[in-house]
This record gives C-alpha cells, structure tokens and sequence, in this order.
C-alpha cells in the first residue's frame, strides 16, 4: 500500500488536475515570512503533516470535481486582493475578479480591467466610460488602440511588439542606467 501511495506520488503528473490546494499549501509556506531559512524549518515540520493531506485532498477530491466540472474550486482567485507598488512610489489595491482587476488608487478612484469573454477583448472602466484596450481576432491577430485614438491590427510576434511600442511611443525611446 505504501509503493502505491509512493507511486501515485511519483507519478502525479499523469493524472488530470491542477493540484490547486497542495500548490497554495505550496506557496503560502514558502512565503509565510521574509526569512527563507525560518520557512524550510517550517516547512519540514509541517509537511509531513500538510503535503499528505493537501495532496489527498486534492486528488480524490477537488481534483475529481475539475475533472468532471472544468472547474477547481481552490483555483479561483477571485476577491483576492494585493496591494501593488506603483512606478509613482504609492501603493495600489488590486483585486481579482472572475473577469479582470479592481485597481484602487490611494486617493480612493476605481478602475477596472475587465475580460469579455465572447468578444475576447480587455477593456479599461473609469469614471463611467469604458475603453477597449485590446482585442485578440479570430485570424490570430490583436487590435489594440494607439495614443493618437486609432486602432491599430498586428501579428503577435517581434514586428508587432514593434509596432505596438512604436504607436504607444509615437516613435520616441527613452534609455535608462
């Protein structure tokens, strides 16, 4: 019984799921303080006990559910919230949503980046108006919107990442030490 379970281990990749709860064990006790040192001694003493756990957990349960759902109820991350260092120095409020961001600014102005899903767009909602940032086409193409207001289709490769940063630019590079 025990080769088995070892086995299993082994060889988990073979089986279908993502293994969300054991990855969030995984990461949270990696991360639990800012002494990488205090979380190995951590982690040994309690992953005897937790990766069992979790991985059982993981595989006869909320792995059997994503199999036959599509859906892992650990691997959603929405609501969660993060507080992000803009390049100003000022820290941001970023909240995950099933369909994009809540950004919260530190005067309190709320803006969202939101996914639609049927149009496969991102699109940014401030202030009551909505703005397509970019849209990614059927034909393997993305749209996105320049600084001059115009629309602009390119491949997603180098010559794309181009002329996307040359629109963004109007055409002017900075360099930086």
């Amino acid at each position: 019984m025990a080769l088995l379970l070892m086995g299993s281990m082994a060889f988990h990749s073979c089986i279908v799921g993502s293994y969300s709860l054991m990855n969030k064990y995984c990461d949270w006790q990696m991360n639990m303080t800012g002494n990488k040192f205090v979380n190995g001694i951590v982690g040994i003493i309690l992953g005897s006990i937790a990766v069992p756990v979790t991985s059982f957990v993981d595989a006869l349960v909320l792995n059997t559910i994503e199999f036959w759902t599509g859906d892992n109820p650990m691997a959603s991350n929405a609501g969660k919230t993060q507080k992000v260092l803009g390049t100003d120095g000022r820290y941001y409020a970023v909240k995950m949503l099933k369909n994009g961001y809540e950004l919260t600014a530190p005067t309190g102005e709320v803006s969202y980046f939101l996914h639609d899903a049927s149009t496969d767009t991102w699109s940014l909602q401030q202030n009551g108006k909505t703005i397509e940032l970019f849209r990614f086409n059927g034909d393997g193409t993305i749209t996105t919107l320049a600084l001059d207001g115009q629309n602009i289709t390119v491949k997603p490769n180098e010559a794309g990442l181009y002329q996307v940063r040359m629109a963004a630019t109007n055409g002017q590079y900075f360099a930086m030490r």
